[in-house]
């Protein structure tokens, strides 16, 4: 049973979440020329086809966390993206200069965290204070 107070933590817990992919999927829109460059230098295949899956998991998936919108199988789907752009983008074991690689593995195991988190969202839902919420039926105070 889910108490008043659960969802609104788990609003802030989404709203935190979105903060970081929206922010992350504008800069990556705005820059793009400089994000496919990247990309092309950590050696993503099909670059064409990933730069603008990553613009619009980010973006799409931080509006739909504000919004609560399909929020379980949209936790699977960001937890997979945050450990696939972990293992990409943060290679901290293919570093030789020692201040680099310290910062790319606090990178790596941040991504980490940070799936550990849609996980959670996938388990709980996205509480009341949500799409989600709104739709789902309701018994009680409780839920």
């Amino acid at each position: 049973m889910m108490r008043p107070v659960d969802s609104g933590v788990i609003f802030i817990a989404r709203i935190a979440l979105a903060v970081l992919f929206l922010w992350s999927g504008v800069m990556k829109l705005t820059g793009y020329a400089g994000f496919v460059g990247y990309l092309q230098s950590k050696g993503v295949p099909f670059v064409q086809i990933a730069a603008p899956i990553a613009v619009a998991v980010e973006t799409l998936g931080g509006l739909f966390l504000v919004l609560g919108f399909k929020i379980r199988p949209l936790g699977i789907i960001m937890a997979l993206y945050t450990v696939a752009t972990a293992i990409t983008g943060h290679d901290f074991w293919n570093i030789t200069d020692a201040a680099l690689q310290h910062d790319m593995m606090i990178h790596f195991w941040k991504n980490i965290g940070i799936a550990g988190g849609f996980l959670l969202l996938f388990v709980t839902g996205a509480g009341r204070i949500s799409i989600d919420g709104a739709r789902a039926p309701h018994r009680g105070l409780g839920l």
